[in-house]
């Protein structure tokens, strides 16, 4: 199994990112009665999905707050199928188009709902994490010499042009 370095490498995240841009292909020819409306929001959740995955992925250093994130996409992706529901009733999408991205909707939050329940797995020990940046303050010194430079002028000029 790989190492993965990036939330656009995860299954749930190529999957989410899928169905999003297909949403979107689709809801260019919805009726413009529905631009505010069902158009609006399914292409907001179903972008909101990958989004979330990216946050959580970047929050991955802290379980809960990487949980939490997987939580909100997993939400998103259910609206998202929510609205896919009303697209279909509203004759939008047909069935064979509706239950597609409806199953990846269904994996994706399977594969969610598994990256939640075993967050360890995905956060893993310390010693897989990033390594922390050397954030001490060297201060320059001058050249053919051990004195730090000043970081402010002993002459004080103004700020602002008068």
């Amino acid at each position: 199994m790989a190492l993965v370095k990036h939330s656009k490498e995860l299954r749930v995240y190529k999957q989410g990112f899928a169905a999003a841009s297909r949403i979107y292909e689709l809801s260019k020819h919805w009726p413009k009665e529905e631009r505010y409306s069902l158009t609006d929001q399914v292409r907001r959740s179903s972008r909101s999905v990958c989004a979330n995955i990216a946050e959580a992925w970047r929050k991955r250093r802290y379980p809960a707050h990487f949980v939490s994130k997987l939580s909100d996409s997993d939400s998103e992706a259910a609206e998202s199928e929510v609205w896919l529901d009303f697209a279909l009733d509203c004759g939008y999408i047909d069935r064979q188009v509706h239950d597609e991205l409806y199953d990846t909707y269904e994996n994706v939050i399977g594969g969610l709902v598994n990256m939640m329940a075993n967050p360890d797995a995905w956060c893993g020990p310390s010693q897989l994490r990033e390594p922390s940046p050397d954030y001490a303050l060297h201060t320059p010194t001058l050249p053919h010499s051990d004195t730090p430079t000043p970081l402010h002028s002993t002459h004080e000029e103004p700020l602002c042009a008068s």
